[in-house]
């Protein structure tokens, strides 16, 4: 048989240094798992606040120039109390489509050949337009706006699918995404939605 040494018993200081060590590795774990927890509550709180309260969308297309183009990033916001002027999103056959409010409802819309607007017989100041036309109109002029529902309009008239058309119609509360308030891309372009 073969005459193994035993080890010497650790001395109270290699027991206090590997008592530490422990601590320190649990204090990290526990740090560790804290932080995790942690982030994981914020980036939950930030997708609930963005997609309840505060949608970041992105534009595609060009219906909405020159107010917005294609590649801007904005911010909605939702509050329920929409008003003619307002630039909103708004649900369409699993699409969001940006248009701004023109109509609001048991108002009375028409619209004439070269595209000027009036509202329960009051023409329209459009100053955000760069150019005026009639447009995709399959409607019956004047035409009111039912009861729950908004008549909304592209910027950009001539190329716009919008309530001009039967297929797309008024926009119901419903419908609503929100009210875009805030660009927030392109930089140079930072800033409130007119």
């Amino acid at each position: 048989m073969k005459y193994k040494p035993k080890m010497p018993p650790p001395t109270v200081q290699q027991l206090e240094a590997e008592l530490k060590r422990v601590k320190q590795q649990q204090r990290f774990i526990k740090t560790l798992r804290s932080t995790v927890a942690t982030l994981i509550v914020v980036a939950a709180s930030v997708v609930l606040l963005s997609s309840l309260l505060l949608p970041i969308l992105r534009i595609y297309g060009s219906s909405m120039t020159p107010t917005l183009i294609n590649g801007d990033i904005v911010a909605a916001v939702r509050n329920g109390l929409y008003d003619r002027g307002d630039v909103i999103a708004f649900y369409y056959n699993n699409k969001i489509l940006v248009k701004r409010i023109v109509g609001l409802p048991g108002e009375w819309i028409d619209i004439d050949e070269n595209g000027n607007v009036s509202v329960d017989g009051e023409p329209l100041e459009e100053t955000y337009l760069e150019e005026k036309a009639f447009g995709e109109c399959d409607i019956e002029l004047p035409y009111q706006v039912p009861d729950g529902r908004y008549f909304v309009l592209g910027d950009h008239r001539s190329i716009s699918s919008d309530s001009r058309n039967s297929a797309i119609g008024c926009v119901s509360e419903e419908q609503i995404v929100g009210e875009l308030i805030f660009r927030i891309w392109p930089f140079g372009e930072f800033g409130m939605i007119d």
